[in-house]
């Protein structure tokens, strides 16, 4: 694709990445027969070729407006459209300039600012996030629908993590925004799965969001500030001998491997970031490696049904190895049709752009219930909450099943 991008904003590390990334494309259209948002509204302008065309003028012209605004809005983040491209152009980066490019110039609703504004103050705080949670779990079933989809079911009994130091093996996990609040059968399943190991995962206190949440909404400079301040909690258990830095939510995987990236250009930072994006590995990554063949699940085994998250199969290019171990473990995994496609979470989307959002989430319900499975395990936080609202059976994360198929100690 030819370009005219101003020379200003060619004078800037983002004009020249952008200029790069849309001279890669040639336009070829393959993206879109895997684009969620353009499968629903089949509109040019709501798939990755439309979207790059609708970034490109606007680079080139230096115009912006609420019409451009709208269709990048619209867009997931899957990178559905990256696995498919035969060019290997990065849309996922593009969109994230273009969006940041957008927030500068087009200002926004108030209502949707203020929206905005509390996503990304109260979400990456637990604490804060705690009593709105727990008081919209109390209320649920007397909330209207389109706020009964927005609020978590209640997870209770997951017990007590054992002394995570004891063990002679340690690895890091992040405990996870929302996840700790809303799913902490993951997290305690996933230290009774390591522990059987021999392992221990331990949370660095004063670490916290990965910065997925303000990357995503074009709020980079907070997405960095968080970068920074994990990579200084997380360092000296690196330093202490901790051999990998283990995500249960693929979502938090795909943004601290870019921390590297991110922390580039922070001579301070650069070299630890680079150190802890290569140490990062997704869990199912981490536990491949270890033997799990005496592991197994009583008998009958459940029929499950397996999402792939985005931001395991897209994001980090990780196929297979979740299924492996389902199967290593005596599920009965069901087959799902369009496995490839959204389910419509996708961090904030799911509260911005909630009709879209529906439609996807009751699409891939369609498809994950069609063969008649007794569970539906994934492997990002984001996609548990989103489908478990809805769906009629249990929504786990993989790792739950993990942990009840683990030999006694």
């Amino acid at each position: 694709m030819q370009t005219r991008l101003d020379a200003k904003l060619l004078a800037t590390d983002a004009g020249q990445e952008a200029d790069q990334i849309l001279r890669s494309c040639v336009q070829c259209g393959f993206c879109t027969a895997t684009c969620p948002t353009y499968q629903l509204m089949g509109d040019e302008r709501d798939g990755p070729r439309g979207r790059i065309w609708l970034i490109k003028e606007m680079l080139e012209r230096d115009e912006a407006g609420p019409s451009t605004q709208h269709h990048l809005d619209r867009c997931l983040t899957c990178r559905a459209c990256e696995t498919t491209c035969p060019s290997g152009v990065r849309y996922g980066r593009l969109l994230e300039i273009g969006r940041e490019h957008l927030e500068a110039k087009v200002p926004r609703p108030r209502r949707v600012r203020l929206l905005r504004w509390l996503l990304l103050t109260l979400v990456p705080r637990p604490a804060w996030m705690r009593p709105f949670l727990r008081l919209g779990q109390g209320l649920r079933p007397v909330l209207p629908e389109r706020l009964r989809d927005l609020v978590p079911l209640l997870q209770t009994g997951v017990g007590r993590a054992a002394d995570q130091k004891a063990y002679p093996r340690q690895v890091i996990l992040l405990a996870g925004c929302i996840q700790g609040l809303a799913t902490p059968a993951t997290n305690r399943s996933t230290q009774r799965v390591l522990n059987r190991l021999g392992i221990g995962g331990v949370e660095a206190v004063s670490a916290g969001c990965c910065g997925a949440l303000p990357q995503h909404m074009a709020q980079p400079e907070a997405a960095r500030a968080m970068a920074r301040r994990n990579v200084d909690a997380w360092w000296p258990l690196v330093e202490a001998g901790a051999e990998a830095l283990v995500m249960t939510a693929s979502g938090c995987g795909v943004q601290v491997r870019d921390y590297g990236v991110l922390l580039a250009k922070e001579p301070e930072y650069a070299q630890r970031a680079q150190a802890l994006s290569a140490r990062t590995r997704d869990l199912a990554e981490f536990l491949a490696a270890e033997d799990l063949s005496s592991w197994r699940l009583a008998d009958p085994p459940p029929r499950v049904a397996w999402h792939p998250p985005c931001t395991l199969q897209h994001g980090q290019r990780i196929t297979g190895l979740v299924e492996r171990m389902l199967d290593g473990i005596g599920c009965v995994r069901v087959p799902v049709a369009d496995s490839h496609l959204c389910c419509g979470a996708a961090g904030s989307y799911a509260i911005l752009q909630q009709d879209l959002s529906k439609r996807l989430r009751d699409a891939k319900l369609a498809a994950l219930m069609h063969h008649g499975p007794e569970v539906v395990v994934t492997a990002n936080v984001g996609c548990q909450m989103h489908m478990a609202g809805a769906a009629e059976i249990r929504v786990k994360h993989w790792v739950e099943l993990l942990a009840e198929a683990a030999p006694p100690a």
